[in-house]
């Protein structure tokens, strides 16, 4: 049997709104990940922290207080400080354009933005995320 490939979701900051996240951890449940939901209200070390701890295969995040800029490239950013360059960091949320090559640029492998649909991202990842062996 195959591996499952392993996604953490969690919601940065203090965004409280998650049903958006909830929608995509059950998506990702049906097809076939195995979904780890940290809740809301993660600092960036507790994220890392749980990915780390979760040996997850990548990790989602989602902001919709406009915290983006910040919070998105911090967790990279942590994760490449503790030598962790395994887990692919993806983002989504209301996030402008202007901020899309920013947040690339700092680390984040796909962003997705209302519009995108559910088929979409679970096509996304996977033709670009694999299970850890």
């Amino acid at each position: 049997m195959a591996k499952k490939i392993r996604i953490l979701l969690a919601k940065p900051g203090l965004d409280g709104h998650d049903r958006g996240a909830k929608v995509l951890a059950r998506c990702f449940r049906d097809a076939g990940f195995e979904v780890i939901y940290t809740g809301c209200h993660n600092t960036p070390e507790q994220i890392v922290n749980a990915a780390i701890q979760e040996d997850v295969d990548m990790v989602g995040l989602s902001c919709l207080s406009g915290a983006h800029t910040y919070l998105y490239p911090e967790v990279v950013q942590q994760l490449r400080d503790r030598g962790v360059t395994d887990i692919p960091v993806v983002g989504g949320g209301i996030i402008p354009d202007r901020d899309m090559q920013p947040l690339y640029d700092a680390g984040l492998k796909a962003i997705f933005t209302p519009g995108a649909t559910l088929d979409s991202i679970v096509d996304w990842i996977n033709n670009n995320i694999a299970a850890k062996e």
